[in-house]
């Protein structure tokens, strides 16, 4: 009979708990528990996303032992070597060129919490810098910045399960089914309760059927509709006066900023008729409790910031925080994006989300960890290129379980940055394209492979656990970050996560009281959570005290700004990315997942609408070309009428058909997120169908080549 080993999901933040069955020594299946915000439930990932841990070499192989490159060669060595060469490698970057040549990661999937916090305290106190970022700052960085500005935390105020109890759900540029199943459960259990449903999005997503109301406005021109909310509130008289004059600040500014966004001026901008724009917002006003969900339809644009803090106007407006059932909800994409923003993986705070520029702040890190540390704020990730390649200031990454070649925009030239490094140190469970480029690779043990802590999207700590003993000569990313500090004249050495866990709540008034034990005896601690009889914050804001300096809620609204890169004639179609229910990030887990590879495969799909697909004589299925004034690829053509015309979207986890070869690299001028969701291209037909796909069977064996997969297993054919 299989053990069981109690686990949290690694594969987005919705933190749902579940069972891995372990037989002699193997993973064998997963069973769903009764987590907080799964009750019992999976998704298709939870259910079937176990398998990568047994290496099938399905589309990569595991990562078995540290590997240098030597003569242009990545060859194999003992961990000895691996950590002494990358310590004196990094030490002479330091010593020429200061710690500011310098980059680092953290990581938003596997390693957990404690991995992010010793990597940011490596940067800092060992490397001497702040530049540590990681993944959210290509998709949850706006939230992060917006809401710290507007209501002083950059979180989801509310919880998961609350989502089902409110009356009304405003969901804006987030497509729950596809990338957080069971929160698309409790958006379903809310509607069957009464609720009614509010769908912005310019595709009709599965949440848009079911929806009361569905407003399809055009990409880019969210902060329009958004203050046309605004305006309607404000000039209908439905917001809620005395909560408006008590609890928040920057009124009449906001009055001011949203006087000419009319629904008929807006209509104009997003497409979206002015009577419906109207329709919503009374909707939206007159709710017992109402909430706001939204994703990557909001924070992947170059406006991103603005329009976060314009929706959480909405909520100030009409009294939807301080209590349960009602807020807004950023809902995190990846399984740890909201702990490794918790521990510091930012350029601009440490731990616990402290200012590095505070100096008493500074003051209590630099006694704790007994090294001066910087007083400048660091480099953004999505800068790197640009640092590298314009102004020569980077010279050695450390990228710690990113794999930013294939999730990050223009994907050329930050190849082009990578290779004009002098030093690249990549470490992670599989290869990947960016370890392609890497100078050093360093294998780290997998999710189940060890214990640690994940950040559910809505602020949750919760307990990973070893399930299985990793293969190879592999070692816990917390270590070999230790090893590398210790060789490098810093010793830093734990016993163990919970030692780790331990040092960092005592620097974070935040997660003060979040131990271990109390996590064990509650399935889980909300932060905040400041002391050890306190039970942790289901939602934020109560009795309306917010964590901004003043205390109250900042109103916000500006003028809206169009994408940076518009259509024209050379390339007359607009591009969005978006995600695929039965696969993650950069696929190099759920692509080594025997069921989930069976859902699809290379090279990935691109939808379009029918009226475009019958003006470019393109039939459902075909590979067609798409190129960008970045690059070109080759994809799937998917005729969908859920998609407007001269609309297209690709999702970004293939390697033939990688979307971010054509993403532009603008970014929102606060947060530093790339404009993702909006980039110009254009579509052709290929005639020779099966000389198309012969190209993409042969490229897509070349590629796996390159990841060192089994000739047994590249010879099988791509699935169509």
């Amino acid at each position: 009979m299989a053990d069981k080993v109690l686990t949290v999901c690694p594969y987005c933040g919705s933190g749902c708990q579940l069972h891995l069955l372990v037989d002699e020594g193997q993973v064998i299946g997963s069973e769903p528990a009764g987590g907080r915000t799964n009750e019992g439930t999976l998704c298709l990932k939870g259910h079937y996303g176990w398998d990568f841990l047994n290496d099938p070499q399905i589309l990569t192989a595991r990562l078995r032992k540290p590997l240098i490159r030597k003569n242009g060669v990545m060859e194999e060595v003992e961990w000895e070597e691996a950590i002494q060469y990358t310590a004196e490698r990094l030490s002479a970057i330091k010593e020429k060129y200061g710690p500011d040549s310098i980059m680092g990661t953290g990581s938003a999937r596997g390693p957990g919490n404690e991995a992010n916090y010793v990597m940011q305290k490596f940067m800092r106190a060992v490397i001497g810098t702040n530049n540590i970022d990681h993944c959210a700052r290509v998709c949850h960085g706006p939230s992060v910045a917006g809401l710290t500005y507007s209501l002083g935390d950059g979180a989801m105020s509310n919880s998961i399960p609350e989502i089902e109890h409110s009356d009304l759900l405003f969901v804006f540029g987030y497509n729950a089914p596809e990338t957080h199943p069971i929160v698309a459960r409790r958006i379903v259990a809310a509607k069957q309760r009464g609720a009614k449903i509010i769908v912005c999005d310019p595709r009709m997503t599965e949440t848009g059927r079911i929806s009361d109301m569905w407003l399809p406005l055009k990409g880019g021109s969210n902060m329009a509709l958004v203050n046309a909310f605004g305006h309607v509130l404000v000039h209908e008289g439905l917001y809620d006066k005395r909560y408006v004059e008590a609890n928040t600040e920057g009124f009449a500014e906001y009055v001011e900023s949203i006087k000419k966004y009319t629904p008929e001026y807006a209509e104009g901008i997003t497409g979206v008729k002015a009577a419906d724009i109207r329709a919503a917002i009374r909707e939206y006003a007159k709710a017992p409790t109402a909430t706001i969900l939204y994703g990557m339809g909001v924070c992947q644009f170059s406006q991103a910031v603005d329009v976060v803090k314009g929706l959480a106007s909405l909520a100030l407006l009409t009294g939807n925080l301080g209590k349960p059932n009602v807020g807004i909800g950023p809902v995190r994409g990846q399984n740890n994006v909201q702990g490794s923003c918790d521990m510091g993986a930012l350029p601009n705070v440490y731990p616990g989300y402290q200012d590095v520029t505070d100096s008493a702040v500074r003051k209590k890190f630099e006694k704790a960890w007994g090294v001066e540390l910087p007083r400048k704020k660091g480099y953004p990730l999505t800068e790197v290129p640009h640092l590298i390649l314009k102004e020569n200031k980077l010279k050695a990454y450390y990228i710690f379980g990113e794999d930013p070649v294939q999730s990050d925009p223009n994907a050329a030239e930050l190849r082009e940055a990578l290779d004009q490094l002098e030093f690249v140190v990549v470490q992670d469970i599989f290869m990947n394209k960016t370890a392609l480029h890497a100078d050093v690779i360093l294998p780290s043990t997998s999710w189940g492979e060890h214990d640690g802590v994940y950040s559910s999207a809505d602020r949750g700590f919760q307990r990973i656990r070893k399930a299985v003993e990793p293969q190879g000569d592999v070692k816990p990313d917390w270590a070999i970050i230790s090893e590398v500090a210790t060789a490098m004249g810093y010793p830093m050495s734990y016993a163990n996560t919970e030692e780790i866990w331990d040092e960092m709540r005592s620097l974070c008034p935040l997660f003060a009281g979040a131990s271990y034990q109390k996590m064990e005896e509650q399935g889980g601690v909300q932060w905040p959570c400041p002391t050890e009889d306190h039970p942790g914050t289901p939602y934020l804001y109560k009795g309306n005290q917010f964590s901004t300096p003043s205390g109250k809620g900042r109103l916000f609204a500006c003028e809206w700004r169009p994408p940076q890169e518009q259509p024209d004639e050379k390339f007359p179609l607009v591009l969005s990315t978006v995600r695929e229910v039965g696969h993650y990030s950069v696929r190099t887990m759920t692509g080594n997942c025997r069921a989930l590879r069976q859902l699809s495969d290379e090279p990935g799909f691109i939808q379009i609408s029918p009226e475009d697909g019958a003006d470019l004589n393109i039939l459902d299925g075909e590979i067609v070309a798409i190129s960008s004034r970045r690059g070109r690829i080759m994809a799937r053509a998917q005729i969908s009428d859920r998609v407007l015309q001269g609309a297209t979207y690709m999702t970004y986890h293939w390697w033939v058909g990688a979307c971010n070869e054509l993403t532009a690299d603008f970014l929102d001028p606060v947060s530093k997120t790339p404009e993702l969701k909006y980039c110009a291209i254009r579509l052709e037909r290929i005639v020779d169908q099966a000389q198309a796909e012969r190209d993409v069977h042969e490229s897509y064996q070349r590629i796996r080549k390159q990841m060192n997969v089994q000739e047994a297993v590249l010879a099988d054919k791509v699935t169509r």
